[in-house]
């Protein structure tokens, strides 16, 4: 059965005239009738009943001729939707990056793209490190703005990616400042040192453990909270529960206006950079747009 069948018969039952009819369709008259004929075949009774005069359905025409304009309705509909995710579709560029990035260093570039930006919609999905890896690797993102540290194993074939630095950060020892801008939890202070650890699933934990592997200061740390949020760490820490290694993009602000404090000297920093990849292969217009723009800033 063809839709053109179904549009066929609700114009003959609309116009009760087949000279009509195949008029309005752009079809000769024979053709219309062999038309209407292989519906009736289809539907394995008569739909319309015979003889000159105005046309006129049989009973089982009528039942048919409401289930016909539902299902071109239906079908209309659904064209009309395909074609505006397919639009959507065709102007979404998608970027993958991780929960802290996506606050940070991604709203900043935000910022910046805007000019770029106003033909097309980003989708930002965040996920853990290799999870941004694989979606980019599947081509299931444009972009993937991730962390890049020795002790993150991050492998991509140079041969079909490519990247450029967006930036170099840090990972602070800091604590709740107390009345006289000092750390509440200093790491020089004796005693254990409230601890507020990542999960080892998040790329922020393996820099933190890669930095603390060999340092004294470890056997004073006393693991109090473990958590897989950078943002959740930011909030204990400003209740005074404990130190936490948090990006200085993150908390520097905090640091000035004295409601953060270090806890520890630049030994106990963790130095990183943030990269954005991309595949060697052409990209959409858009997401080339937003390439362009941000590897000539």
């Amino acid at each position: 059965m063809q839709l053109k069948w179904l549009e066929d018969f609700i114009v003959l039952a609309q116009e009760r005239s087949y000279t009509r009819a195949a008029e309005l369709r752009h079809v000769t008259h024979p053709a219309f009738g062999r038309r209407i004929r292989a519906l009736e075949a289809w539907a394995g009774t008569p739909l319309v009943e015979p003889g000159s005069g105005p046309v006129r359905l049989t009973a089982a025409g009528q039942v048919f001729l409401d289930t016909a304009e539902q299902m071109a309705r239906n079908l209309a509909q659904s064209h009309e939707e395909l074609r505006a995710v397919a639009g959507r579709q065709a102007r979404t560029v998608t970027l993958t990056t991780g929960r802290t990035l996506a606050r940070t260093v991604v709203a900043d570039l935000l910022v910046r793209l805007r000019p770029v930006m106003k033909d097309c919609e980003l989708c930002i999905l965040t996920r853990a490190l290799a999870d941004t890896v694989a979606l980019l690797e599947r081509g299931e993102a444009d972009f993937s703005i991730a962390y890049h540290h020795p002790a993150l194993a991050i492998r991509l074939d140079a041969r079909q990616f490519s990247h450029i630095t967006l930036a170099s950060d840090r990972l602070v020892p800091v604590s709740r400042a107390t009345a006289q801008g000092t750390a509440l939890h200093p790491l020089a202070g004796a005693g254990p040192i409230p601890y507020l650890a990542y999960a080892r699933t998040l790329a922020l934990g393996r820099l933190v453990e890669d930095q603390l592997a060999h340092h004294p200061v470890t056997q004073r740390l006393q693991r109090t909270v473990e958590c897989d949020s950078a943002d959740a760490q930011y909030e204990y820490v400003h209740k005074g529960l404990g130190v936490a290694w948090l990006p200085w993009s993150m908390v520097h602000a905090d640091c000035k206006a004295g409601r953060l404090a270090k806890a520890g000297d630049r030994s106990m920093e963790a130095k990183f950079d943030v990269r954005l990849y991309r595949p060697k292969r052409r990209l959409s217009t858009q997401a080339e747009a937003i390439w362009h723009a941000i590897a000539t800033r």
